[in-house]
């Protein structure tokens, strides 16, 4: 007979959702007639919708789907052939399973029933004891009844929490991440050229739910409506506004029940909802999830190399690619970040090169190139620069180095702001290039970036406040001297020279320097320390954002 035992020890099914074959089995009600599964132990997860008992030879013409079949077995035909006949109909209205009670007529199940429930995957339960039907039918009816009652509810918080969303004005990120933890399946909003734009994993990594991402999306179909498609069963939804498609919202199917009415409507408001969001946020998604993306590297939020590869290649980026550069953009005042985006957006496009574009942070965009092995980055980095300055002359961009691992960007990214930092408004550029680079950054540019640092404040007021304050009380000019002499690199007669100074008075002011500052001039390291101090000075002394020199 082959007959396996049901599971055991089983819960009540989850509030929301109709019971299955396997919860209804582990009633006490039914499990007092020790069933047995004979047919069909794969099948115990179909959903029971409701319980017919039917001593009839033809049940099926009263029977709507889903139904869990209980006889006795009087009814069965003799004939295997009416057996096949009795079991086809049974299958084909879509009857969740037949359980017979073997007290009556039979003690084991027919060969040519279960033969034919075998063949049609119908589950056949047997019933070793008596059973009273008319209390299974109760017990299962209620267990129906409430789980359809908690589903509606369920329901209607779920309209509560998309509409509460919706009046607050919430991003697609929001609404996404809303609808990953109500359904617990991982969703992903795509544009129309099958690029995956946000992703929001629920018990999966983001690789796993990205790899081939392009691919993957194509073979389920156009998904033009609601609907579950594709080899892997995904759920998917429009995203549109009269009439006009905007991308595709993806829930991925997960270990358990199938989708079900909750994981639709959970979709259908999410597209709603993204409708309204795109329609208040006036910022492209694509260009939202290029940012987000920027983000990622630059701070390594990412979980795993793996799962930052999935992300970009889903966004159309060749993570292949030979060589990845980051660019930082600081726009300058009076320029619209919106307008400088989108102008790196074309300006890249045209030039054919795979690249990633966002605001990092406000008045700061950032870039990331993927250029394919030989293919030298200096000629794109100057044309993203020159682009830059057309837009905003007082431009500055600066430039990180290349790196061979997508994984390894927030190196170049780092790189690329302490350039930034060590770049102050009207920087006189390169001879050769319209970008800075880290070797650019020399001990006057370097202090300009820790300027703010206190340990940098005290070392310089500890090495030349007494001069400052001899000045300032004499109306001398020992400070400048100074810098004359410590430009020279202890020359004298040239420190004279600068100055338009006699010898013997700048040797009296150096003299007097050193009684000051308890130093002795003719030692080399003492002579760099004062000229570190007096560098900071000067980029202390030209305040926030002026050119220090």
């Amino acid at each position: 007979m082959n007959a396996h035992p049901p599971a055991v020890g089983r819960g009540p099914a989850p509030a929301g959702r109709a019971p299955t074959l396997a919860d209804v089995l582990a009633l006490p009600v039914l499990a007092a007639g020790q069933p047995q599964v004979v047919t069909g132990l794969a099948q115990l997860e179909r959903p029971v919708r409701w319980v017919h008992i039917t001593e009839l030879t033809d049940p099926a013409s009263f029977l709507k789907g889903g139904e869990l079949v209980l006889t006795t077995g009087m009814p069965l035909p003799e004939d295997a052939a009416g057996v096949r006949r009795y079991v086809e109909e049974l299958t084909e209205v879509g009857a969740a399973a037949l359980v017979i009670e073997l007290v009556r007529r039979y003690h084991r199940p027919p060969d040519a029933l279960v033969q034919a429930c075998r063949a049609r995957r119908l589950p056949l339960i047997t019933l070793a004891r008596d059973v009273n039907f008319l209390e299974v039918t109760q017990v299962v009816h209620a267990l129906i009844l409430g789980s359809q009652a908690e589903a509606m509810r369920r329901t209607q918080r779920i309209h509560e929490a998309f509409t509460a969303l919706t009046l607050r004005g919430a991003g697609p990120q929001d609404v996404l991440r809303a609808a990953a933890e109500m359904s617990g399946r991982t969703v992903v909003l795509e544009n129309l050229v099958h690029q995956a734009l946000i992703c929001e994993p629920s018990g999966s990594t983001v690789e796993e739910a990205l790899g081939d991402w392009e691919r993957r999306s194509r073979t389920a179909g156009p998904g033009d409506r609601t609907e579950v498609a594709g080899p892997e069963g995904w759920l998917t939804a429009p995203v549109s506004y009269q009439g006009e498609r905007w991308g595709r919202l993806v829930m991925l199917p997960a270990d358990g029940p199938v989708f079900g009415p909750e994981h639709v409507t959970v979709l259908e408001r999410t597209a709603m909802a993204l409708t309204v969001a795109r329609l208040i946020h006036s910022t492209p998604w694509e260009h939202a999830a290029h940012r987000n993306a920027l983000r990622e590297l630059a701070e390594q939020r990412h979980h795993s190399p793996e799962d930052v590869h999935a992300r970009c290649a889903a966004l159309g980026l060749p993570t292949d690619a030979g060589v990845f550069v980051a660019v930082l953009v600081d726009p300058g005042p009076g320029v619209e970040g919106a307008e400088a985006e989108a102008r790196l957006h074309r300006e890249l496009r045209s030039a054919g090169v795979p690249a990633l574009v966002g605001e990092l942070s406000p008045g700061r965009l950032g870039v990331l190139l993927a250029l394919r092995q030989g293919r030298p980055w200096r000629p794109v980095a100057e044309r993203l620069s020159r682009a830059a300055l057309a837009l905003a002359p007082g431009a500055v961009v600066g430039v990180g180095s290349d790196v061979a691992d997508l994984a390894d960007t927030a190196r170049s990214f780092r790189e690329a702001a302490r350039v930034m930092e060590a770049t102050p408004p009207g920087q006189p550029l390169p001879a050769d290039r319209s970008f800075h680079e880290l070797p650019d950054v020399d001990l006057r540019r370097l202090l300009y970036a820790l300027r703010e640092d206190t340990r940098i404040q005290d070392y310089t007021e500890r090495r030349l406040g007494r001069i400052v304050e001899h000045d300032d009380r004499h109306g001398t000019d020992l400070l400048t001297t100074l810098g004359h002499y410590l430009d020279a690199a202890g020359n004298k007669t040239a420190a004279a020279r600068r100055g338009g100074l006699s010898r013997e008075t700048v040797y009296q002011r150096l003299r007097t320097v050193e009684r000051l500052l308890d130093t002795d001039l003719e030692s080399g390291a003492h002579r760099t320390e004062l000229h570190v101090a007096l560098t900071a000075l000067r980029v202390l002394r030209a305040g926030p954002g002026g050119h220090p020199g």
